[in-house]
C-alpha cells in the first residue's frame, strides 16, 4: 500500500523521430518545471493502473494529489497521504492506522512533491513517439535511471506540446509490473484552505487511530 501511494503525481500511436537528441528531451520537461513552478498551486485528478503479466495482475484505481511547493495532499488506494514539508502522514482508514515517518530523499519511487524534479539527475533521456490522444499531442520522453541497481527500468512522460503540463507517466519496474498514471483533471490556483496541509494528529487519536512512527 505505502509503495502505491508514494509513487506518485502524474501522467493511437504513432512512431516519431527516434533518432532527437537527449538535450532535446530534457529542454522539453524543463519546459514543464518551469510551467507548473509558476503555479500557486495544482489540483490533478488521476487514474492508476497497476499491471503485471506474470503475476496475472491488473488493478486500476482512481486518485487525487492537491500540490503546493513541495507539500502534497494525496487520495490513493482508500488512503490520504499528506506531506507538510517535513513529515509524512499516511492515513488508512480501514485499518484505522496512520503512519507518520520522515522521508526517504533516496527513494525510488516518484512521489507527487518528486514527480516534477526526479528527472534532474540520475537519469539519461530519449526522445520518444508522439501520441494523438483526442486532437492533444502528447509527446513522450522516456527516462532511464543511470543506475543499474535500482528497481526502476524506465520512466515514459507524456507531455502535451500545448499547454506543457503532464499527461501520463508509465513507470516499467524491472519485476515487469507497470504503474501508469493518467491525469483526467488539471487545475492550477485554486483556493486551497489554509489547513490542507497542516496534520491534526488529535483527531485521529480521539477516533481512537493507531499511531505508528517511524
Amino acid at each position: 500500500m505505502k509503495k502505491h501511494i508514494l509513487f506518485i503525481g502524474l501522467f493511437t500511436v504513432a512512431l516519431f523521430s527516434y533518432g532527437q537528441s537527449s538535450s532535446q528531451a530534457k529542454a522539453l520537461l524543463d519546459e514543464v518545471y518551469n510551467k507548473v513552478k509558476s503555479y500557486d498551486n495544482i489540483y490533478i485528478d488521476f487514474t492508476s493502473t497497476l499491471e503485471n503479466s506474470e503475476a496475472n495482475l491488473k488493478q486500476e484505481t482512481h486518485g487525487n494529489v492537491s500540490l503546493s511547493g513541495e507539500k502534497y495532499f494525496l487520495n490513493y488506494f482508500g488512503a490520504q497521504q499528506l506531506y507538510d514539508g517535513t513529515k509524512v502522514y499516511t492515513v488508512v482508514p480501514e485499518n484505522e492506522e496512520v503512519t507518520i515517518e520522515d522521508v526517504d530523499q533516496d527513494a525510488d519511487n516518484v512521489s507527487p512533491s518528486k514527480m516534477l524534479t526526479f528527472y534532474k539527475t540520475g537519469h539519461n533521456y530519449a526522445w520518444d513517439i508522439l501520441q494523438n490522444v483526442g486532437g492533444r499531442k502528447i509527446q513522450y520522453v522516456k527516462l532511464t535511471p543511470i543506475d543499474s541497481n535500482t528497481e526502476i527500468k524506465s520512466v515514459l512522460l507524456g507531455v502535451d506540446t500545448q499547454t506543457k503540463h503532464i499527461y501520463k507517466l508509465i513507470q516499467t519496474g524491472n519485476n515487469g509490473t507497470k504503474t501508469t498514471i493518467t491525469v483526467n483533471s488539471f487545475k492550477t490556483n485554486q483556493p486551497f484552505s489554509s489547513t490542507l496541509f497542516t496534520f491534526d494528529e488529535k483527531k485521529y487519536e480521539d477516533k481512537g487511530y493507531y499511531i505508528t512512527r517511524n
